[in-house]
């Protein structure tokens, strides 16, 4: 067998080492680079396609290297990772603006430069002060890329230089433009009106009745009773409500309508209405209810005073209102003359809405 002579053996060794002790520094330089960046985030105010006048807001808990001055920070954009070779088409820093000073990075005194494509950046050459704290860096003025429901990314990297050399810490984040969504609805013109002689609250759902019973004629005291309506409309001029149909008939005999308004007198014929809230003189009706902007007019809404004149309007609203309730109260009063008989009307109550 032959033997390899002792200074060869001698060689390879010497080899080995230095091939080994060469590889070093490359296995160091792998090993000592940026840190990660945790707990970042970068806001945008719209993520609509080519939107402008965009705010970026990048927030981070804290950098991990705090030991060193930050003197420029940069957030390239990108349309893959890894390798961020090529920027989102249409996205634009021209005219990015700091909103404020950021926090976080130390002094204030920084500033923003639009000039490089594809990136957001600021810098600050006197900055000597480290890190401390959470940061925060809010861009205004950018141009979203042009793609919508696209994503795309973007590296965020401080610096020790001003001009983007030196990094200390970096992190990558994924953003999305997105389409719009457009909600459509039509709302047609509305007018809500009922009547009858009971309702719940102001729900036209719930409203019965149409018979109203003054009992009996008297000439020591006044009959009275009450009905209800409620009303509400969409109108920008709001609505109307009249009252239509005769006074109080039994054959020809009928019961004097008091057309001019005016009290209930005990022992006179008289017929009439009012929508007030506070009658004593008699205790009849009550004070409209409801958060809309009805109300009785006039002649109908003034306590202890009572009218009947066919075709008088008698509420209204001036716009559009959300619903109210009315209560009518109705009194009757005869004499002694008045003859004997059932004395009966029909009333009808109009609601017309004004657009």
């Amino acid at each position: 067998m032959n033997k390899k002579p002792q200074f060869q053996i001698a060689l390879v060794k010497a080899f080995i080492v230095a091939t080994v002790l060469a590889l070093v520094p490359l296995v160091n330089a792998v090993k000592v680079g940026a840190s990660q960046i945790s707990n970042r985030s970068l806001a945008i105010s719209t993520s609509v396609g080519a939107a402008t006048g965009v705010t970026y807001s990048l927030s981070t808990s804290a950098l991990p290297t705090s030991g060193t001055a930050v003197k420029s920070l940069q957030i390239k954009f990108c349309t893959s990772l890894p390798g961020c070779a090529s920027a989102p088409a249409g996205f634009s820093p021209t005219s990015s603006t700091l909103a404020s000073q950021p926090s976080g990075l130390g002094a204030s005194g920084w500033s923003t430069s639009g000039s490089t494509p594809g990136s957001l950046r600021i810098y600050n050459s006197s900055n000597s002060t480290n890190p401390s704290g959470a940061v925060s860096v809010v861009w205004s003025g950018v141009t979203n890329p042009t793609a919508t429901n696209t994503t795309f990314y973007g590296i965020i990297s401080t610096y020790s230089n001003d001009d983007w050399t030196g990094e200390i810490d970096n992190g990558s984040i994924a953003l999305s433009t997105s389409t719009q969504v457009q909600i459509s609805l039509t709302v047609d013109e509305t007018l809500t009106f009922c009547a009858g002689t009971s309702i719940t609250g102001q729900n036209c759902a719930t409203v019965s009745g149409n018979f109203v019973n003054l009992g009996h004629g008297s000439t020591t005291s006044t009959a009275m009773g009450s009905s209800v309506m409620a009303a509400s409309t969409n109108g920008s001029a709001g609505y109307a409500i009249t009252i239509s149909g005769p006074t109080l008939t039994s054959g020809s005999n009928t019961i004097t309508a008091l057309s001019a308004g005016g009290g209930s007198i005990i022992g006179t014929k008289q017929f009439g209405i009012n929508l007030a809230g506070s009658n004593t003189a008699p205790a009849v009706g009550q004070a409209v209810s409801g958060s809309g902007t009805g109300a009785p007019t006039i002649n109908y809404g003034t306590d202890n005073n009572f009218r009947f004149v066919n075709g008088d309007t008698i509420a209204s609203a001036a716009g559009s209102t959300n619903a109210n309730t009315f209560t009518i109260g109705y009194i009757a009063n005869i004499d002694g003359m008045t003859p004997s008989g059932v004395y009966n009307t029909i009333l009808t109550y109009t609601a017309t809405a004004n657009y």
